[in-house]
Parts: C-alpha cells; sequence; structure tokens
C-alpha cells in the first residue's frame, strides 16, 4: 500500500487550520508551559526592577517581607498622599497564580498600565509600559508560584 501526498491545496488548508489552532489556544490562555528561564526572568523583574514584590507581599513584625506569604497581597506600605479627591490603593490584592485574570489581561496591564476593560488601577501602582516578553515573564512567574506558596 502506497501512501499519497496530499495536494498542494490539502496542505495549505491543513497550516490554515493549525494556525487557527494556534491563534485560538493563545486567545484562550493555553499557550505552551513557560520555559525556565522565562520564570527566573519574571522572577528578577517582579523582585528586583518593578518591585511588585514590595506591595504585593505581606510584611512580618519586624517590618521584613514575609517570604513564606510571597504575593499573597497586603496593605500598601506607601502612605496616601495629602490631595483631595486622589483615589488611593489601600490593599495591594493577592497575584500569586493570578487566580481570576487572564494572561491576556495581565499582560495589557503590565504593556499598557490599563486592564482589557480600559480601567487602570488605584496609584501607588504604576502604569507600567513594559515589552512584551517582559510582562510575559511576569505572568508566567506568578502564575508558577500558585501551588508552591
Amino acid at each position: 500500500m502506497r501512501i499519497r501526498r496530499p495536494s498542494a491545496e490539502m496542505r495549505r488548508r491543513l497550516r490554515a487550520a493549525g494556525a487557527r489552532l494556534l491563534a485560538l489556544l493563545i486567545f484562550i490562555g493555553v499557550a505552551a508551559p513557560a520555559s525556565q528561564r522565562q520564570i527566573r526572568q519574571g522572577e528578577y523583574l517582579t523582585q528586583h526592577v518593578a518591585m511588585c514584590v514590595q506591595c504585593h507581599t505581606p510584611r512580618r513584625s519586624d517590618g521584613q517581607l514575609d517570604m513564606t506569604r510571597l504575593f499573597q497581597g497586603a496593605p500598601v506600605p506607601v502612605p496616601s498622599p495629602a490631595f483631595p479627591n486622589q483615589q488611593w490603593a489601600v490593599n495591594a490584592p493577592n497575584i500569586a497564580g493570578l487566580t481570576g485574570f487572564s494572561d491576556e489581561d495581565e499582560i495589557a496591564l503590565l504593556t499598557t498600565g490599563q486592564r482589557l476593560s480600559g480601567r487602570s488601577p488605584s496609584p501607588p501602582m504604576p502604569p507600567f509600559r513594559l515589552r512584551r516578553e517582559d510582562a510575559e515573564a511576569i505572568v508566567a512567574y506568578l502564575r508558577s508560584i500558585a501551588a508552591s506558596h
């Protein structure tokens, strides 16, 4: 029995179907798993560049970060300025695992300063303008710590 090679039209259709499937998987957040390098980059960015750890991680009684509750939400350690009508976040949300947030929503927040809905977080959360690959690394890292902390 001889196996026939698919026609050019069939190969074109298969490539198009594959591209649509890949786009759908990315859209629903089922893209390829993050690499360890990407996760390490996200860890570095959240703890040493964007400094997310400073607001989103609770502190111990001595004022040091409680690394056993990494990114589990905390009172914002920066006092509100004395400006009338200034909205200021009182608590930084739990972002360990990014439960309830899609990858694309978080990437939009980190690259444009706004969620996909157009809403911006209250200060002191900075309106980040990160490169997409840095935002993806942060999302991969935060997703990776969900089960371990």
